[in-house]
């Protein structure tokens, strides 16, 4: 097991989710409740996003041997996608989005806004699945699988973490601060997508 490759894996999901960019999309979708509906809903948020980012480690694989897709392909389409999430967080479309989303939750009421739009597909969105899925392609044996499930609790518990805190760390940030951050993510982002591209047609050349 490689700490190179924990510490992308590592790096790469807490680019995706953003749980610093999701504080605010959060406190306005539990608007309006208190603050133990608030941690209850963090909770379950935070525990339904891990289910699917660690069910899709387990089973993502297969899945995409299943329907005849080679990993190469995945890599190049999967670093597409998140090269245009880095792009929307670089200009801004993408908190526009979420705030869009938090907004229309609240308006129709859901009642189960842990699931969505906070669980999917704020946190355990395309970006977060398609990244799970090229890392888990990335582990050779048990071990460097385990550490990416012990990635994922730690990216899961960390965004549960800034739930709690959401509301004052939208107010410490500001919105300069909020809108740095969420700038500088997307270039790392940017960044890590077209390694994903360029290690894909690698991999694709080589099995020509």
């Amino acid at each position: 097991m490689s700490p190179d490759f924990i510490i992308s894996a590592f790096v790469t999901l807490l680019v995706v989710v953003d749980p610093v960019g999701l504080a605010p999309a959060f406190v306005g979708i539990t608007y309006g409740l208190d603050a133990q509906a608030r941690r209850s809903v963090a909770l379950r948020a935070s525990l339904i996003a891990g289910g699917i980012l660690i069910g899709t480690a387990l089973i993502g694989d297969p899945v995409l041997r299943w329907l005849g897709i080679s990993l190469p392909a995945f890599q190049i389409a999967g670093g597409l996608l998140l090269f245009w999430i880095a792009a929307e967080m670089v200009y801004g479309t993408r908190s526009e989005r979420e705030t869009r989303a938090a907004e229309q939750a609240v308006e129709e009421r859901i009642r189960n806004i842990a699931a969505f739009p906070l669980a999917i597909p704020l946190m355990a969105g395309p970006g977060a699945i398609a990244a799970i899925v090229l890392l888990a392609g990335q582990a050779r044996d048990a071990l460097t699988l385990a550490a990416l499930l012990g990635v994922i609790v730690a990216v899961c518990a960390l965004t549960l973490l800034v739930f709690c805190f959401a509301g004052a760390i939208k107010r410490a940030l500001g919105v300069t601060g909020n809108i740095v951050s969420s700038r500088l993510l997307g270039v790392i982002l940017a960044a890590l997508a077209v390694q994903y591209v360029i290690d894909g047609v690698r991999a694709a050349l080589r099995g020509l």
